[in-house]
């Protein structure tokens, strides 16, 4: 009975046992299986990217490829959105002060602002001159800007050839009953010298030569140019006198070459004068010059004006708007300028999509057309409706350039590549430019901006932190106080350089160490590479050199005037580490 019961009892205990490893263990397999599937359903569903370069995306952790940091796992809304398309908060929006708009199509016009002066009406003006060859004995009329009438005297002239003509009217006038044709010719020659009948008959009644005679006014006017002097010596046919009337002017207005097209006869202008302040005045363009200036390359438009009060005076500057309206058919979609970015022969805008995040922004490249002065026609790449940045456009391309999507200077950029690398040599910046054509003293302006880079970079290349630290505080200031005439369109593309510019030495002109003003040495060069390709710019050859190791070993650029390497980045340190990267003539 003992061992009965002992048999029971471990048989209990068995089963028990086996019970309670059931319950514990018998269904771990199923959970376990179901965590592993929805692991599994997690890993192929999750994207991955590091902290500090957002560009790099993964399916799986690990290590960034840029930095080494731990890979940190990307929001379910976050890794839904485009990888090219950059999110900013609400907050980050204002701080940043980005202003969007939505574009619509419309009514367009063209405000054209011109450049203009008075002149003198070319058809009014009058060139004195003398009939009579001898010498000037007085000048009556003496200085420029004297008013005269028809019939004035003007001068008085001693001619030995009229005193000779006088002479033989006078022998001729006492056979002039046998002889009447020579006394008629003799007459004849001294009406050639357009001398009056009634002239004639005084020296006839009077029966002696005059010695000195009158040249007078043969219209009414305003001296505008002494041409002669007392004592002169002038043949028959010389210029005394310039003589204008003054009742009519002209307004001459320069139009540079991108605007011909849009300047008509028959356009209104509204125009004001800078010496008569508050006043427009407004007029009919009667005339284009169909022929281009060679020197200044523009052509003149011509206003008539009605000068009865004598309120305008040759040589008065005018500032001149004409506005035209476009067409119909050629409405379009118009945007502003500051929405637009240049990088030469492509223009770029920031298209604003709405995310759960914030606000995502895009890269969109446009086709421009017509400049209607402060906006453009855009032909292609954006499309009514969608809403683009128009104020703070610089500052979401920044951000975007160091999140490591395409932005203004890198459209192509790729998926994790370092953020802020800026320098595809091979594409980006030796092709995306165009050639900008400006004036001779423009360009002169311009090649200012250039020659105080080339001396901060000489100062980087000697280590003279001091003289660095000048260099960019001279060229902060020249930027500042630039000022040129341009074109519109050249003006908005030299506008976006300068702004470039000046972000670039504004950044380093608080460096505290030689070492940050080369950090930031980089961004300056790059723009500055642009603008002289743009405007080309610079005598002789310009040398683009590339360091390798600069830029925490990503490469970075420079100008120079000579092809042997000295570099700026690095200094003595090493000094010819570098190569040429492209020669720009």
């Amino acid at each position: 009975m003992k061992r009965t019961n002992y048999i029971w009892k471990a048989a209990g205990i068995l089963i028990v046992g086996i019970l309670l490893g059931y319950l514990f263990f018998g269904g771990g397999n199923d959970v376990e299986e179901a965590e592993d599937h929805d692991h599994s359903e997690m890993s192929e569903d999750q994207i991955w990217t590091c902290s500090m370069h957002p560009s790099v995306r993964q399916n799986e952790p690990g290590d960034c490829p840029i930095c080494g940091m731990d890979l940190i796992p990307v929001s379910v809304d976050e890794s839904q959105l485009d990888l090219d398309m950059f999110v900013m908060s609400e907050n980050a929006l204002k701080l940043a002060n980005v202003e969007t708009m939505v574009v619509g199509t419309g009514e367009t016009s063209k405000e054209i602002r011109l450049n203009g002066k008075v002149e003198v009406d070319e058809r009014n003006t009058y060139t004195q001159s003398t009939h009579i060859p001898g010498r000037i004995e007085q000048l009556r009329v003496n200085f420029t800007g004297e008013k005269v009438n028809r019939g004035q005297v003007l001068a008085s002239v001693y001619s030995p050839d009229l005193v000779t003509a006088q002479e033989e009217l006078l022998q001729a006038a006492e056979i002039k009953e046998s002889q009447p044709e020579l006394f008629e010719a003799a007459k004849q020659k001294l009406r050639n010298w357009k001398i009056s009948e009634a002239q004639i008959t005084s020296m006839l009644s009077r029966g002696e030569t005059i010695d000195r005679f009158p040249i007078t006014a043969d219209v009414g006017g305003v001296v505008t140019d002494l041409m002669a002097e007392q004592g002169d010596y002038l043949e028959r046919g010389m210029p005394i006198y310039e003589i204008a009337n003054l009742d009519k002017l002209w307004v001459l207005f320069d139009v540079y070459e991108s605007n011909m097209s849009w300047i008509k006869e028959g356009n209104t202008i509204k125009y004001t004068i800078q010496s008569i302040p508050g006043e427009t005045f407004e007029g009919e363009v009667k005339f284009v010059d169909p022929l281009l200036n060679s020197n200044t390359r523009v052509a003149t438009a011509r206003v008539e004006v009605d000068n009865q009060n004598r309120r305008l005076k040759p040589g008065m500057f005018a500032t001149g708007i004409i506005e035209n309206k476009l067409d119909s058919e050629n409405e379009g979609i118009v945007i502003p300028q500051s929405a637009v970015l240049w990088t030469g022969k492509r223009s770029v805008v920031y298209v604003k999509e709405d995310v759960q995040s914030g606000a995502g922004f895009k890269l969109r490249e446009v086709v421009l057309g017509s400049s209607l002065g402060d906006s453009y026609v855009v032909e292609e790449g954006i499309s009514e409706g969608e809403e683009i940045v128009v104020n703070g456009t610089f500052t979401v391309d920044a951000a975007v350039q160091l999140s490591g999507r395409p932005s203004m200077m890198n459209p192509d950029q790729q998926q994790g590549r370092p953020a802020g690398s800026r320098h595809d040599h091979g594409v980006n910046m030796q092709e995306s430019h165009l050639e900008v054509k400006v004036g001779n003293e423009a360009k002169k302006e311009l090649e200012k901006v250039l020659n105080s880079y080339m001396t901060l970079k000489d100062a980087l290349v000697n280590d003279d932190y001091a003289d660095a630290k000048q260099k960019v505080s001279e060229l902060n200031s020249l930027l500042g106080s630039f000022n040129i005439t341009l074109p519109s369109a050249e003006e908005n593309i030299w506008e976006s350089f300068r702004e470039e510019l000046s972000t670039a030495a504004q950044g380093i002109s608080s460096a505290e160490n030689i070492q940050n003003i080369r950090s930031g040495f980089d961004e300056l060069s790059e723009t500055m590479i642009g603008m002289v390709k743009t405007f080309q710019l610079g005598e002789g050859t310009l040398y683009v050199q590339h360091c390798p190791m600069a830029n925490n070993d990503k490469g970075a650029d420079w100008l120079s005037l000579s092809r042997e390497i000295r570099n700026p980045y690095y200094g003595s340190a090493m000094l010819s580490c570098g190569e040429v990267q492209e020669s720009i003539e």
